[in-house]
């Protein structure tokens, strides 16, 4: 059975630090991409970052780069999602999600797998 599973969110002072967890299982975690995606109230969801589980390359949206960090741990078949510098336009449910292509983009079709999410608060 494919499981994702976010943990580390909360409610955080704005210019403040998070570090969300993704452990994946049930599939074959060194062929997939990961990704980091957030859905705000009332708007739609977007993507934040994503790591190749292959080689370790990254990409950022324009939102984050700079502020957020992400890494992979592939001995725990987790990655991470370091935040810092926290703004309260941050607050949303963060999702990951697994790509087989691989591709490194940030389009939510390419995506198989999802978490459940994992909400972000950052107060002002």
């Amino acid at each position: 059975e494919v499981q994702l599973v976010e943990s580390g969110g909360g409610l955080v002072q704005a210019g403040g630090s998070l570090r969300l967890s993704c452990a994946a299982s049930g599939f074959t975690f060194d062929d997939y991409a990961i990704g980091w995606f957030r859905q705000a109230p009332g708007k739609e969801r977007e993507g934040v970052s994503c790591i190749s589980s292959s080689d370790g390359s990254t990409y950022y949206a324009d939102s984050v780069k700079g502020r957020f960090t992400i890494s992979s741990d592939n001995a725990k078949n987790t990655v991470y999602l370091q935040m810092n510098s926290l703004k309260p336009e941050d607050t949303a449910v963060y999702y990951c999600a697994a790509d087989g292509s691989d591709r490194l983009l940030l389009r939510q079709f390419d995506y198989d797998y999802w978490g459940q999410g994992t909400q972000v608060t950052v107060s002002s």
